[in-house]
């Protein structure tokens, strides 16, 4: 990759390594519903007029079904199910727990119709992504952890199935387009719980409220601007490779900022999910302009947020 795709690359995997974190930081004084209020609400604030200048709005508008599912499985669901999910977990766990999105997406893909099979190599990385996870939780959850870890595994399918819809019935609308409009959809959704709890509950914390806009402004809205750059400059195949990098900065972040633990399932977990996805997402055959062995991809029109 050029010097312009590498930097591209280190600030994706910082960017959507750091939510797990700032999300820990927020939820100790607000709620996952007015969090996630003001996250959309931001990073909407900042697409909008990105997306009105390409005229990608009007566009999206017209296709606002499939546009609101894709919202629901991506932003609506998912990031209130994890801002719960971080009142109880730590946010390295978290993270770790959410690395297992591109080995169900591979079971999801192939569930709905994609034309490439399981082979034996990647129903290998399956089982040993399964057994990745079973030890994390074996090790690392206690039983009054369980309704976070089904948050977790609710956002995992959800993040797993959103770029499913995508690339089926908004394969023509901008990305621009897409994100702007869903984030849009979002802050609107949760408006008249959060406004009136945001209004009654006083003002957050500094640190929180520092928290909340590096969320909506570095991770939300900046994250998106510089992935499609990153799409633009590799290839979405290289891209999507921050998928596996991301939790590793959750884990670092986690341990050196808010003193969480290096713990044995994470040590034991996180190689075991991590080699699951690599397997799990290679190809089982090649495909046009794509080596057999590469990650699965998906086309930089028809990506959603994709992570945390």
């Amino acid at each position: 990759m050029s010097r312009r795709g590498w930097l591209l690359f280190a600030v994706m995997c910082l960017v959507w390594g750091v939510p797990y974190l700032l999300i820990k930081v927020a939820v100790e004084e607000i709620s996952p519903i007015e969090l996630v209020f003001l996250r959309s609400a931001i990073g909407a604030a900042v697409l909008i007029p990105w997306a009105l200048h390409q005229r990608a709005v009007g566009i999206a508008l017209r296709t606002w079904r499939p546009l609101l599912l894709f919202a629901a499985l991506e932003m609506i669901g998912p990031w209130v199910l994890l801002a719960r999910a971080e009142q109880t977990l730590s946010s390295s766990l978290t993270g770790l727990l959410v690395a297992a999105v591109p080995m169900v997406a591979a079971v999801t893909s192939r569930l709905a119709g994609d034309d490439d099979r399981l082979d034996p190599v990647r129903v290998t990385g399956l089982v040993v992504g399964v057994v990745g996870v079973g030890v994390l939780l074996g090790l690392d959850v206690g039983t009054g952890d369980l309704v976070a870890v089904g948050a977790v595994g609710l956002t995992v399918l959800g993040y797993a199935t959103a770029p499913l819809m995508v690339s089926r019935s908004l394969r023509d609308v901008p990305a621009s387009g897409v994100n702007a409009t869903a984030l849009a959809a979002t802050a609107l959704l949760y408006l008249p719980i959060a406004v009136p709890r945001l209004l009654g509950g006083g003002l957050p914390s500094g640190r929180v409220s520092a928290a909340v806009l590096a969320l909506g402004l570095v991770c939300t809205a900046l994250a998106l601007v510089v992935f499609f750059a990153l799409i633009a400059e590799v290839g979405s195949n290289r891209a999507l490779v921050i998928t596996f990098v991301n939790p590793a900065v959750a884990v670092l972040l986690g341990i050196a900022l808010l003193d969480e633990p290096f713990t044995a399932g994470t040590a034991i977990g996180f190689p075991l999910v991590l080699a699951g996805c690599v397997l799990a997402t290679r190809r089982s055959r090649p495909a046009t302009g794509q080596s057999a062995g590469e990650p699965l991809g998906v086309e930089p029109a028809r990506r959603g947020t994709a992570t945390a």
